[in-house]
């Protein structure tokens, strides 16, 4: 029976590869992978499931052209994993090569990290730039310097972060590191319906984007919305008429700011009754409308 794994390499690339379960592959094992034409050395991150034939091809890269997906071969020998200790070395001096000839080409790119296959048939170059960089020249020059064939691979700013590595203001390391596999879309509204501060640096993560956690308890908070009074709602309390100056959704719980006293008052949502929504005035006392709902009705006066 063949399973699929998410592996990871040592430039901190995920991927997905096949593997025969015979092979007794773990977490943290490391393991020699076929990939296309090169041999890689590669740490399982997680045991997917059980393959299917789907698994055998990958999503296409272009038109008309079908990627085989990774096959595992065998799990790393301590002969396999000293050889990539080697090519960790070979990696580091591939990167000073390639920061004097970028320099020398004055070309503007910065260099993320360089690996290079199980075997030695590719080298691989990440670096990150504002636009497109045309680094045709770039790749001659390295292989003639490095005498293998060279791939260079332009990341943005959060495969950057994923590839270095780091810690998340949380303390723990960054999820992008860690597990996550493909980054969702996320938005700025996800910040606001779960009622936190816009402030860039609450929202923002290490690479300088919004933080990929916003996207997990987003459902969530949606579903816990539903059932929550709005800021601003006139509401009846224990302790009298009000209107709802903030509200929590974890603990589910409105601050109310009394008519009375104008004190501000924490209560359960399920002790207050909405009376009017946000866009109406708290009417008067005596029941004279304040005029702000005459202008929602046409600018009738009941």
């Amino acid at each position: 029976m063949e399973m699929l794994y998410e592996v990871q390499v040592d430039s901190g690339v995920r991927y997905r590869a096949i593997g025969d379960d015979s092979l007794m592959l773990r977490q943290e094992d490391c393991c020699v992978v076929r990939k296309d034409f090169y041999l890689d050395i590669a740490k399982v991150v997680r045991i997917c499931r059980e393959a299917t034939p789907e698994d055998h091809h990958q999503e296409p890269q272009g038109p008309d052209k079908k990627t085989e997906t990774p096959v595992i071969q065998r799990k790393a020998t301590v002969m396999d994993q000293s050889k990539a200790t080697e090519n960790a070395v070979r990696a580091k001096s591939a990167m000073r090569v390639a920061a004097q000839h970028v320099e020398l080409l004055q070309l503007p790119m910065k260099l993320i990290n360089a690996h290079y296959s199980f075997d030695g048939k590719l080298v691989t170059v990440q670096f990150s730039a504002d636009g497109r960089v045309d680094f045709r020249e770039l790749v001659k020059q390295l292989s003639n310097a490095l005498n293998t064939r060279i791939e260079l691979r332009q990341i943005g700013v959060r495969d950057e972060t994923a590839a270095i590595g780091g810690i998340a203001p949380c303390g723990r390391v960054l999820c992008c590191r860690s597990f996550l596999r493909d980054f969702a879309s996320i938005n700025v509204k996800m910040a606001k319906e779960q009622d936190l501060s816009l402030t860039p640096s609450t929202i923002s993560g290490v690479c300088g984007r919004l933080k990929c956690c916003l996207k997990y308890e987003h459902e969530g908070y949606l579903e816990m919305e539903k059932t929550m009074p709005r800021r601003g709602d006139c509401c009846e309390c224990p302790e009298g008429r009000g209107r709802i100056v903030d509200r929590n959704l974890l603990t589910q719980t409105v601050v109310v700011a009394l008519e009375d006293s104008g004190r501000n008052v924490t209560f359960s949502k399920d002790d207050v009754r909405v009376v009017y929504p946000e866009k109406h005035k708290m009417p008067k006392k005596d029941g004279k409308c304040c005029g702000n709902c005459c202008k929602n009705d046409g600018g009738r006066k009941q």
